[in-house]
């Protein structure tokens, strides 16, 4: 298994901090962003890492970190979403199986394990502005249904996509359309494979998103002891 780490974003909602040093860099409790990602998750064969702001500030990073010694850097020379950045690795994948996560969230070390052990699926953690996420809704049997993205009519909490994915090979044979946004979706990956074969949903029990100077002020503070810890009792 492979992993890749979507890092190629501006942080738009982080400046001032971001125009000077890529997001997921920002320090978390005295390590980088990043660098809590890499030690969460489980054995890979190779690491793959999507770039473009201040891509030689990450690459200097994977450089000197040890976690995962085989890496390499992917440059998306034009951020067209994050399906786009995904399809950007399809060259340099070369195991069955790859775990997805993005560049600017913590997530716990077992969540991911447990991720890793189903043929294909995603995170999901509770969130009470369900309008501000992308919401997954389970088939009886608790494999994906739908994703639907920002919705307005549901009352918290809800079940949120928290954008970390197991994808088989086959993702990349995929031919994702464009959004009405103009760029390529993620789930509209995840949404094609799971209308091929069961697309799990697992319930992650932790995850801290960075998207405002709120939310990483609030991560400063939070408990992380025992976030990587592979399997939790």
């Amino acid at each position: 298994m492979e992993a890749i780490v979507l890092a190629a974003g501006q942080g738009t909602r982080l400046r001032p901090y971001t125009a000077t040093t890529p997001k997921p860099l920002l320090p978390v409790q005295g390590r980088p962003i990043l660098d809590w990602i890499l030690a969460a998750l489980p054995p890979v064969e190779r690491l793959i890492v999507v770039v473009h702001h201040l891509a030689e500030q990450i690459e200097d990073y994977l450089r000197k970190q040890r976690h995962i010694r085989h890496w390499v850097s992917v440059y998306q020379e034009q951020p067209r979403g994050t399906g786009h950045a995904l399809m950007s690795c399809r060259p340099h994948v070369a195991s069955e199986r790859c775990l997805v996560v993005n560049g600017d969230d913590l997530i716990r070390a077992a969540d991911l394990t447990r991720l890793a052990a189903v043929p294909q699926g995603l995170l999901v953690h509770p969130v009470t502005t369900p309008h501000l996420f992308g919401i997954v809704f389970r088939r009886p049997n608790g494999t994906l249904d739908r994703i639907v993205e920002k919705p307005t009519d549901l009352s918290p909490p809800q079940w949120a996509n928290i954008g970390a994915y197991l994808f088989p090979h086959r993702v990349f044979d995929l031919e994702l359309p464009l959004s009405p946004r103009g760029e390529y979706e993620i789930t509209d990956a995840v949404t094609l494979l799971a209308q091929q074969y069961p697309f799990y949903v697992v319930e992650a029990q932790g995850w801290i998103p960075i998207g405002n100077p709120e939310q990483w002020a609030a991560a400063q503070q939070a408990d992380l002891t025992r976030w990587l810890v592979r399997h939790l009792g």
